[in-house]
């Protein structure tokens, strides 16, 4: 009984040795999204997979953060307790990154931001993604182009309080305080979803709004602008330009259902945000923040991005 004792206490001893160390030199990332229904999101997810495979020795763990702060700050400091080299996170709020940021800063893990910038970016803290008010410039460029400077817009948003939230939001009324005879009459969030992006354009119709175009934060969004529309015999009066140009905006604009997209890059950013993670796990020298364009998608040149 003694032998076996001795025995059992030895090999407990070597497993909590082992635990949390790699010894086969592989490197762990530990990838947090803001939430797996958004379309985008999975893009780079996507992205990420075949950039992990082309490199070949990492492994990359996803978690769902469920567009909850608390659940997301939980998962990171599971990262952090799985020893995991380095980590990326889309972050669900802006401004509530800091405890994100400081609970990795704390641990000596890199972080990467990806695709939301955070209020912050403090030392050990990096960002991939794109300039969210230039996308926003470009959609109210396009529209007020379209509309030869004249027609009130409706801007379906993401989630109030995000970077890119805001920031395309600006970007259209950077662009639309130039044009005397045209204005923003409608702000309402769609929090990114297509449904609700439908169900906030009912109730402008509904409304009797007399609104020329509706321009939404992303592309799901605009789908179920479109669809709202479209029930209502409306589509043909009102111009629908959305961002992202995932394969179902651009199958609406290739059956004349969708005006405009912007491109957002997925495969760039997530791709790009692996690279910076991996080659921070590798102690190789990265820039503090890497900028993806945005491009505008139409009729005439969509195929190129099918």
């Amino acid at each position: 009984m003694k032998k076996l004792t001795k025995l059992l206490l030895v090999s407990s001893m070597a497993i909590l040795a082992g635990c949390g160390q790699k010894d086969d030199g592989r490197i762990k990332i530990g990838a947090s999204f803001c939430a797996f229904n958004d379309t985008f999101q999975m893009y780079m997810k996507d992205a990420m997979d075949a950039k992990a495979a082309e490199l070949g020795d990492v492994d990359v763990v996803y978690t769902d953060g469920k567009e909850d702060i608390t659940i997301q700050l939980s998962q990171v400091e599971n990262f952090i307790a799985q020893g995991m080299d380095s980590m990326i996170v889309c972050p669900t709020n802006g401004d509530a990154a800091k405890s994100i940021s400081d609970a990795a800063i704390k641990a000596g893990i890199s972080i990467v931001y990806l695709n939301r910038m955070p209020t912050e970016l403090p030392e050990g803290t990096y960002y991939v993604g794109s300039d969210e008010r230039t996308a926003g410039q470009i959609q109210g460029k396009y529209i007020a182009d379209k509309l030869q400077g004249k027609g009130q817009v409706g801007v379906i948003m993401g989630i109030p309080g995000l970077d890119n939230t805001v920031k395309r939001t600006e970007g259209v009324k950077d662009i639309l305080k130039d044009h005397p005879e045209m204005a923003v009459t409608r702000e309402q969030t769609g929090r990114w979803m297509r449904d609700l992006g439908m169900s906030v354009a009912e109730n402008w119709i509904t409304s009797g709004d007399n609104m020329a175009a509706i321009i939404a934060n992303n592309d799901d969004m605009a789908l179920g602008a479109v669809a709202a529309l479209e029930a209502s015999n409306m589509k043909d009066k009102v111009l629908v330009m959305g961002i992202d140009a995932t394969p179902d905006a651009l199958a609406f604009m290739k059956d004349g259902r969708l005006d405009a997209t912007v491109f957002q890059d997925p495969i760039g950013q997530g791709a790009g945000s692996l690279m910076v993670a991996y080659n921070l796990a590798k102690k190789k020298p990265v820039k503090k923040e890497t900028w993806i364009p945005f491009e505008l998608v139409t009729p005439e040149n969509y195929k190129d991005y099918l």
